[in-house]
């Protein structure tokens, strides 16, 4: 009988045990697309399982929930999108491209289940816009370490706690640093790099700021400008070491991200101060070359030196060659570049070595057949297998494309209308929101819904 007892005793504890160990073991969820272009910002799509094509009647969709205007893309994290929107109660949304709208309203940061679409917290502040194409918030959320970090199109960046909303810290970008409200509004997606939260802050001798991740202190700030501009703080590898790149109005620069230091400066100046994309990067024969461009047919190809004196222009682009992207972020894939151009709307491969377009075509970008500027597509490539010349587009139109991109050809795998466009830009409608792509399933937002389709592949 004792013996009995003490097995049962001992079966009880091994059960007990191991219901603990399992309760302490996280929920495992695919791939998190935990902020602007991805895990690791390089708009690369890295889970398997996904379908080869998209079929005649388009993939299923999970879930539609509303929301209200905004230009931010969702960012998805331990089994939760997290997005910022707009609500404005009234007025006319005007979107003359050199007049500040005037709104009253709300911005708001929402966190919903990935599975179902459920409202799990709301964090709301009232905000006051006057700034051009005011539809709402520009910059998608950035999750990191039980952490969401938001930056208002007016400069408000709010720490909240991922799980309950709860505000861990905030910073007014206009009254701490005396920064004033882009024209287009504040534009570049905070970065995480380490121990610091990397923003595109403005004002005299701050245009990059970098603070304490988990208390908000400044660390460093770096850089004037003439303007801030709009690109989003990006890091690359060079020289065997982080490299911080801020391209503002004025300049290509590079930074040490632990101090801010500048490594070297480079003159590339779009119009209107709208340097947007963020600069690529790749080795080649000739060594790592960066590229960028913008509004002005400003765009250029330059290698990086090794020994951080700063990069040398390999070519520079002309009216009829190169791409010059604004919108949306190009990638570089072999031999080419692929990216939208924003004087002609169009999709556009440009040879690498010399900067000639190999192709351009209206077909993922507006689907017309006249050239529109600034024609936009969100571009995410798909890993491999294959040749990893697979590339989702989110085109303004609203439609989801799945094609192949070869500096030979455009081919279409399929596509879907996922979203109605919501907004204006030149007269035509037009969806403008970098959708993610997480646990087997795109996650886009217009500015009424939030929507979830699945591209699992059939089992």
């Amino acid at each position: 009988m004792t013996l009995l007892l003490s097995d049962s005793r001992r079966n009880v504890r091994a059960c007990l045990v191991c219901w603990l160990a399992c309760a302490a073991i996280p929920t495992v969820y695919g791939d998190d697309w935990p902020q602007w272009m991805g895990p690791r910002r390089d708009g690369v799509w890295r889970e398997s399982g996904l379908v080869a094509t998209i079929p005649a009647g388009g993939l299923p969709v999970k879930w539609r929930v509303p929301v209200k205007g905004g230009y931010s893309g969702p960012a998805v994290a331990d089994g939760r999108v997290y997005l910022t929107d707009y609500d404005r109660p009234a007025g006319p949304l005007g979107n003359a491209p050199n007049d500040r709208t005037q709104l009253a309203g709300r911005e708001r940061v929402l966190c919903v289940d990935a599975a179902t679409g459920d409202l799990l917290w709301e964090h709301a502040y009232d905000c006051r816009y006057g700034i051009s194409y005011a539809a709402g918030p520009r910059c998608t959320p950035t999750v990191a370490d039980g952490k969401v970090y938001s930056l208002g199109a007016e400069g408000n960046l709010v720490c909240l706690d991922a799980a309950t909303g709860r505000v861990v810290w905030q910073k007014d970008f206009k009254q701490d640093y005396s920064a004033p409200t882009p024209l287009w509004g504040f534009c570049g997606h905070p970065l995480v790099e380490g121990e610091l939260l990397i923003c595109l802050v403005g004002g005299p001798g701050s245009v990059a700021v970098a603070f304490d991740k988990e208390t908000g202190q400044e660390r460093w700030r770096a850089l004037s400008a003439s303007e801030s501009g709009y690109c989003p703080p990006t890091m690359i590898e060079h020289d065997g070491r982080r490299q911080l790149i801020i391209w503002d109005a004025d300049n290509l620069n590079a930074l040490e991200p632990a101090t801010g230091r500048v490594i070297w400066s480079q003159p590339l100046k779009p119009m209107y101060g709208m340097a947007i994309m963020a600069p690529q990067v790749a080795k080649t024969p000739e060594g790592v070359v960066l590229f960028a461009s913008g509004i002005g047919r400003v765009g250029a190809l330059f290698r990086l030196a090794d020994d951080g004196s700063g990069p040398s222009v390999l070519w520079r682009g002309e009216p009829k060659t190169a791409v010059y992207c604004a919108n949306s972020t190009p990638f570089i894939a072999g031999a080419a570049v692929y990216g939208c151009d924003c004087d002609t709307g169009m999709l556009t491969a440009v040879d690498l070595a010399s900067g000639q377009r190999l192709w351009e075509t209206l077909a993922p970008t507006t689907g017309g057949e006249r050239r529109s500027k600034h024609g936009t597509a969100f571009l995410v490539r798909q890993a491999p297998p294959g040749d990893g010349s697979r590339v989702w587009i989110f085109a303004e139109t609203g439609d989801l494309i799945l094609a192949r991109l070869t500096p030979e050809r455009y081919e279409e795998l399929g596509r879907m209308h996922l979203l109605d466009p919501t907004n204006e830009c030149f007269g035509r409608a037009v969806v403008w929101s970098h959708p993610a792509f997480a646990e087997r399933c795109v996650f886009a937002r217009n500015d009424r819904e939030l929507i979830c389709v699945s591209a699992a592949a059939p089992e």
